[in-house]
């Protein structure tokens, strides 16, 4: 049986359940349930505000559209992001007419706040931080920077659903936070995400402009009195990247098991670990200390990593890469040759299988095959 890099595990009873209160009610978009969501993960992080999404990407760009319009940043501004990620990250800086400025990666495959400090600029506006694979690398170092300054952190948390620093769920420090619950994250839903700011003003703002600028949602005026409220202001020019309430229902179930998901994941990783500690051909990547990762990924270095990539399928085992450095397309190259860690690393990353359904027999059969492709291709 063929072990796939990603396979969603959804509790299909209780999320049909969920799903069939909004069908029954009539209410399957952004309402009683998108609410619910909100209220769940806030207490599950400890984090002030949350607001539902349709996904991570469309809180990116939100992010930067609220500061950029907030603090008067001006076409051009730089915005510092890592080039080893989903081009999701960096798209949402130039869909903000933001210049995307590209700082070099550690052995974490986090930024590195030395080359970060490097590529500061009086133009430096923001610096978007991503926890790759659930890893939180050197982010405090980067907060310091960030704080000293007065640049903003935008905290792009996709695959850091369940991670947590020293006890702390991530995001309570940064600026603003963005998590995304798409099919294949460790709390799947079919797509969507959460964006969480630190005030209430500025989560009342988000909450506006994801419904295209209109001071009151369709739920909050029928609600009132039981009676359509149909008279609302449309108070500045916003988008529909709000969540709807079918998404939230699954993500509640979701929730309910992430930690219990997120333990056996990082079970994974310790099985892993153990089976390829030792073999110099094989690099891991180091974990922060006290990070509590959600081990979205697990990812390991190798030379000629495409070919022992499709040795690996001719056992019917599927990895993955995270991720192509993106000043590799066409739409990044002008930013090329910058980030030498970034480069070599795109070229050595392998993403392992990691997901509910891989057993510690699975782990046992990768890792000898890893081992064993890799002692063929040294030899080669």
């Amino acid at each position: 049986m063929a072990i796939n890099l990603f396979t969603p595990n959804f509790r299909v009873d209780e999320c049909l359940e969920g799903i069939r209160e909004c069908l029954e009610k009539g209410w399957t978009g952004l309402g009683f349930k998108t609410l619910e969501i909100e209220k769940a993960w806030c207490d599950y992080t400890g984090l002030p505000y949350a607001h539902f999404l349709s996904s991570n990407t469309a809180g990116l760009h939100l992010a930067l559209h609220m500061f950029r319009t907030e603090k008067g940043w001006q076409e051009g501004d730089e915005v510092i992001s890592t080039p080893l990620t989903f081009v999701s990250t960096n798209h949402a800086i130039l869909q903000t007419g933001l210049t995307p400025v590209f700082a070099d990666v550690d052995d974490t495959l986090c930024i590195d706040p030395d080359d970060l400090l490097a590529k500061i600029t009086p133009r430096t506006r923001a610096v978007m931080f991503v926890g790759l694979g659930g890893n939180t690398g050197r982010y405090q170092d980067v907060l310091r920077i960030c704080r000293e300054r007065g640049l903003v952190l935008i905290l792009d948390a996709a695959h850091m659903a369940g991670t947590r620093s020293n006890g702390k769920h991530v995001g309570w420090d940064a600026d603003c936070t963005i998590f995304s619950f798409q099919a294949v994250k460790n709390l799947p839903t079919a797509d969507s995400g959460m964006i969480c700011f630190q005030d209430a003003e500025r989560d009342a703002r988000a909450r506006k402009l994801t419904w295209l600028g209109i001071n009151k949602d369709t739920y909050s005026r029928s609600m009132n009195q039981g009676a359509y409220k149909w008279m609302y202001e449309v108070e500045e020019l916003g988008f529909k990247y709000h969540g709807n309430s079918i998404m939230a229902a699954v993500a509640l179930v979701s929730l309910r098991y992430l930690d219990r998901d997120n333990a056996y994941r990082r079970q994974l990783a310790t099985w892993y670990e153990q089976h390829l500690s030792g073999d110099p051909a094989i690099g891991l990547i180091p974990m922060t200390s006290g990070c509590e990762s959600s081990r979205h990924l697990f990812q390991v270095r190798v030379a000629q990593r495409d070919q022992v990539l499709m040795a690996l399928n001719e056992f019917e085992i599927y990895p993955g890469v995270h991720y192509r450095d993106n000043t590799a397309y066409q739409l990044y190259r002008d930013s090329a040759n910058q980030c030498l860690n970034a480069a070599r690393a795109s070229d050595e990353v392998l993403s392992l299988p990691m997901h509910m359904n891989v057993t510690e027999q699975d782990v046992r059969f990768v890792a000898e095959k890893l081992k064993q492709i890799v002692r063929l291709h040294r030899k080669a």
